[in-house]
């Protein structure tokens, strides 16, 4: 299988985020390393895994929030 390796500036123009969000909000919160970012011979540069971001884009995420059923039927989201 064939692996499209992208920069930082490659990937910000394919998803439309700034370089800055996908290091410091993206980069091990989203993007993990080894999943979808690998540092080449040990060193500082980083290379996005193209083919694996894109496929994990598409995933929803599962839900962070608490759902409590009330009486009336309705959800309370905490």
């Amino acid at each position: 299988m064939s692996v499209t390796y992208l920069t930082t500036e490659e990937l910000s123009l394919r998803i439309h985020y700034d370089c800055r969000t996908i290091r410091e909000r993206l980069m091990d919160a989203v993007l993990l390393d080894g999943t979808h970012y690998i540092r080449p011979f040990g060193g500082r540069k980083i290379l996005f895994m193209w083919e694996a971001i894109e496929r994990d884009m598409k995933m929803p995420l599962p839900s962070q929030t608490i759902h409590i059923p009330m009486a009336n039927r309705r959800v309370c989201r905490g």
